[in-house]
């Protein structure tokens, strides 16, 4: 059954024409893609807070919400609006819409129309398989797979022994992602910079993370990715969504405390690792 999924993807990728997507390559739109088919990793914080972070900074983003169940980007983006009416604020808002029951060449078109005028697109895919965020994957710049630091979200992208916790080889969703960088590669000669995001962090050092540390470094080797530290665990994080605010909104609405400083640097952190195009000035974020 996998193998037919796989196989039906590659002939998926191989049958839908590039279109629209030529006109954003050719207009420096880069795209920004958080994929990861397990649930719970803080993909949807880490892309929202992205987005805001790559706004603040002056650029011109959209955001696209393929999620069409959960709805966490987009109900993080609402949360945000609402709290800049009641307030009676202005804040750093991207364009954003959510997406639903569209056919490939159908969600080309609509995200080429959001695209128009923006410098990135940020898109959030939901924490499962689905054919809209495979399809996404093959025409990105950037795919993003947050992951917590266990052995049980790394079983996502290889799997380990269990006495050496040696790599043993890539799991499907490893194959997925090399099949969408060859789609990109083979439609107009693009790369794709595959970045695994190490959430969920502990601030001291532990065995365990030691060793996820060493198989994800040897992966990385094999599958093509970086590996760049993400969000640590902190509540701040779900403080945040009922207001839609980030951690860079803090600041400018006076609620930044001493224990949101070091939070905010590793956002920092965070964004510049990401390595995006001309993304200096977020440095001074």
């Amino acid at each position: 059954m996998a193998a037919d999924a796989l196989l039906a993807g590659r002939n998926l990728w191989n049958q839908v024409a590039w279109g629209p997507w030529s006109d954003m390559a050719g207009n420096g739109v880069h795209l920004i893609v958080f994929a990861n088919e397990k649930g719970g990793s803080g993909k949807s914080t880490t892309a929202v807070h992205t987005a805001i972070a790559l706004a603040k900074a002056g650029r011109t983003v959209a955001a696209l919400d393929l999620d069409t169940r959960q709805r966490t980007m987009s109900r993080y983006l609402e949360n945000r609006e609402a709290t800049a009416r009641k307030r009676g604020i202005e804040l750093t808002q991207p364009r954003y819409v959510t997406l639903e029951r569209l056919t490939e060449p159908g969600f080309d078109q609509e995200v080429a129309q959001l695209a128009r005028g923006a410098e990135f697109v940020v898109i959030d895919t939901p924490g499962r398989d689905d054919p809209l965020a495979r399809h996404a994957a093959s025409r990105a710049d950037t795919i993003v797979t947050p992951i917590n630091d266990s052995f049980i979200d790394l079983d996502l992208i290889g799997q380990v022994d269990s006495e050496t916790f040696k790599v043993k080889k890539p799991s499907f969703y490893s194959e997925i992602i090399w099949d969408a960088r060859k789609a990109r590669a083979k439609a107009d000669g693009g790369t794709v910079d595959w970045v695994v995001l190490r959430n969920r962090l502990q601030h001291v050092e532990a065995r365990n993370m030691r060793r996820v540390g060493l198989a994800l470094a040897e992966l990385s080797k094999r599958v093509g990715f970086r590996v760049i530290p993400g969000l640590s665990e902190r509540v701040i994080y779900r403080e945040l969504f009922p207001k839609g605010i980030t951690l860079l909104d803090l600041e400018e609405l006076g609620e930044l405390g001493i224990s949101h400083i070091a939070a905010r640097q590793e956002l920092r952190e965070m964004v510049s690792a990401l390595a995006l195009p001309e993304a200096q000035p977020m440095l001074a974020l």
